[in-house]
C-alpha cells in the first residue's frame, strides 16, 4: 500500500469515527435505522473506499439537515 493510499485510509477512517459518535448520540428512536445506514457505509468501506467516502459524504449531510432545524415550538418568546 502506498503512502497516499493511506493517508485517505486515515481520513475515511477519521470521518467514519466522526459519524459512528453522531450516530451513537442520537434518540433511541431514530438510531436504529441510521445506524444500520451507518453499518452500511462501514462495511462498504472494507471494499470500496472511494465509493464509502461519497456514501459517507451523503450520509453526514443527511444527518446535518434532519436535525438542523429550528424548534419554535418548544421555544418560549424572548429565547
Amino acid at each position: 500500500m502506498a503512502a497516499d493510499d493511506r493517508l485517505e485510509d486515515d481520513e475515511l477512517a477519521r470521518r467514519l469515527r466522526e459519524a459512528h459518535r453522531r450516530v451513537r448520540m442520537l434518540p433511541a428512536a431514530d438510531k436504529e435505522r441510521i445506524a444500520r445506514r451507518y453499518l452500511t457505509i462501514c462495511d462498504l468501506a472494507k471494499r470500496d473506499p472511494e465509493r464509502a467516502a461519497a456514501r459517507l459524504e451523503t450520509f453526514l449531510a443527511a444527518l446535518d439537515a434532519a436535525f438542523d432545524t429550528p424548534r419554535d415550538d418548544e421555544n418560549t418568546h424572548g429565547d
